[in-house]
This record gives C-alpha cells, sequence and structure tokens, in this order.
C-alpha cells in the first residue's frame, strides 16, 4: 500500500480527535485547566517553551527540516505539501472565531506569560496546527514498517502545543483543536505528495531549487528576527547554521551532478 494511502479508521483520526477534546474547546474547564496547566510548567526556563514554539514559526519549521533537503527530499515535500491546508485552517479558524486569549479574560497577577501578551484570535493555535502538520505529514511520508520508530515527531509536536499554554498565548481547547486541524492536513498534504512525480526530488530540479531558495529567506529571518520570543534568540542563530550547512551540502551535490 503506498504510504500516502489511508484506510478510512486513520482519516477518522482527526475527527475523533476533535470528538474527544469537544470539552476542552468548549471551556468546560476553563479557566482552572489553562491556569493549572499554565503554572505547572511555569518552573521550567522561559527558553524552554519559548524554543519548543519555533516548532509550530514556519520559519522555525523550515531551519529544523533544512537537512531534509539533502537527506531526504520527499520528507521535506511532505510537510510542505501539508502547509497549504495548515494555512487555510488556521486563517479560517481565526476569521471564524474571534475568540479571546486567556490573556483577555484573566488577571495577569494568575498566569506566567512569555514575550508579547496576546488578547484575541485565540482559536485554534495555529502554531500547534502547524507542528501537527509537518510531524503527521512527515510521518505519513514514511514506509509503514518504519512508522512506529517515529512517533516521537508527535511527541514534539505535542511539546510545541504545550508551550502555547506555558507561555500563556493559548487555551487548552485551541491546542486540542489545532492538534486535530493539524493531523487532518499532514494527511492531506500526504494525497498531494503521492501525485508529485521523482523528478522532483532530484537535487537539480527547479523545484528543490526554490526550496532552497525558500531556506535562504528562513536563514535571514532566523538570523535578523525575533520571531515568536527573545528567549528562543540562540536556538534561532544555531538554526541559521543548520540552514547554512544544509545549503552548502545542497550546492555540493549540485555541482557534482
Amino acid at each position: 500500500m503506498p504510504t500516502s494511502d489511508f484506510p478510512v479508521r486513520v482519516w477518522l483520526l482527526p475527527f475523533l480527535l476533535l470528538m474527544v477534546s469537544g470539552p476542552l474547546w468548549l471551556h468546560s474547564f476553563e479557566p482552572a485547566m489553562f491556569v493549572s496547566i499554565n503554572h505547572w510548567c511555569a518552573p521550567v526556563h522561559a527558553s524552554v517553551w519559548a524554543s519548543l514554539s519555533l516548532l509550530g514559526n514556519a520559519w522555525g519549521v523550515l531551519g529544523v527540516t533544512a537537512p531534509l533537503l539533502v537527506l531526504a527530499p520527499r520528507l521535506m515535500w511532505a510537510w510542505l505539501c501539508a502547509a497549504p491546508f495548515a494555512i487555510a485552517f488556521a486563517r479560517i479558524g481565526k476569521g471564524l472565531i474571534e475568540s479571546a486569549r486567556p490573556a483577555a479574560v484573566l488577571d495577569h497577577a494568575q498566569m506566567r506569560i512569555v514575550g508579547e501578551t496576546l488578547h484575541v484570535v485565540s482559536m485554534p493555535s495555529g502554531h500547534t496546527l502547524t507542528a501537527f502538520a509537518v510531524a503527521s505529514a512527515i510521518y505519513f511520508a514514511l514506509p509503514a514498517q518504519r512508522r512506529w520508530r517515529h512517533g516521537w515527531l508527535f511527541m514534539l509536536a505535542a511539546a510545541a502545543g504545550l508551550s502555547r499554554i506555558a507561555v500563556g498565548a493559548h487555551w487548552p481547547g485551541d491546542v486540542a483543536v489545532g492538534a486535530s486541524l493539524g493531523l487532518l492536513a499532514g494527511m492531506l498534504g500526504g494525497q498531494l505528495l503521492k501525485r508529485m512525480g521523482p523528478a522532483h526530488l532530484q537535487p537539480t530540479a527547479w523545484s528543490l531549487r526554490l526550496v532552497a531558495a525558500l531556506l535562504v529567506l528562513a536563514a535571514y529571518h532566523l538570523g535578523a528576527e525575533g520571531l515568536d520570543f527573545d528567549e528562543a534568540l540562540p536556538v534561532q542563530y544555531a538554526l541559521v547554521c543548520v540552514v547554512m550547512a544544509s545549503l552548502s551540502a545542497y550546492v555540493w551535490k549540485n555541482w557534482k551532478k
């Protein structure tokens, strides 16, 4: 069976997650659950949560996955194919549901806020959506017999989602909906991936060179801007090194061709 063809039961997973998390996004346990989780996360240094949030930032994801350009271009394409769906889900959700963020509802003394204080367009968590879209796209692009070894991808995505509560940016329900939509976006991206010909995987392919150009932009943004949090700047600078090393290897591979 092709790696991007899923049984019906797999397609049900995002909707099952959405249903099971209903009490969260219906705010049945809010704000007490948010405050509890936010407080539980407080002993962990802010830079850890800020760095984990980079997994839900597009430039951050490009930095983290840059080595795939050389080592496994099909996996790079997997999450790039999921990106349009993730963007659409996030934009539509935030456009239709103008929900208040925790900082707009709670006394700030009750919570820990890292970075900018945000007040509006809370649902869904875009960072969580992005992280789960990337994780599921890569996971399902792997051969079925190898997937079980890479469950850590979802653990990283879940950590990115938890970071959004830890920094005071989102309710647990926002994170749950983001995870559901991200999972669906990754699976839909798999349907685009299976329509891509093998030519797009060659180092000399024009499309892969466009991805390399995108990585150049990522290196610029990672190095020149504080994307979400100043606390994550050291990680951003490290990712610039990852991107530049990956681009150097890619150029070398092209030259050898």
